[in-house]
């Protein structure tokens, strides 16, 4: 499965959260588009509407595994996705910033 390090993407990557509710509340990548794994196929044209079309997909998570299955999926389809590997929890760790909906510091649940 394709995969990315936290420490390599950059700034204007396109960033699909699909963590749930409670944990994106916590704290998330501004930027991020927050589709939970939980409703990823009922919502998927959220996806396709807001992805460039000729960019790649960075999908992310908690840790790595629920992402790892969203990237899988969005591959059979054709789309150019790779799994973040680590999650929100490197992205945190690497000191990447992570922001409520309001702006405020978050944190990673």
């Amino acid at each position: 499965m394709p995969t990315v390090q936290v420490t390599d993407l950059k700034d204007d990557d396109f960033l699909l959260d699909v963590r749930e509710d409670d944990e994106w509340q916590a704290g998330h990548a501004e930027g991020a588009l927050h589709i939970p794994i939980s409703e990823f196929v009922a919502r998927y044209g959220e996806l396709t509407e807001a992805a460039p079309q000729d960019g790649r997909v960075h999908v992310i998570c908690r840790s790595g595994g629920r992402s790892a299955q969203v990237t899988m999926y969005l591959a059979q389809q054709g789309i150019d996705a790779v799994n973040v590997d680590g999650g929100m929890q490197l992205w945190a760790e690497t000191g990447r910033p992570v922001v409520t909906d309001d702006g405020r510091p978050g944190f990673v649940l």
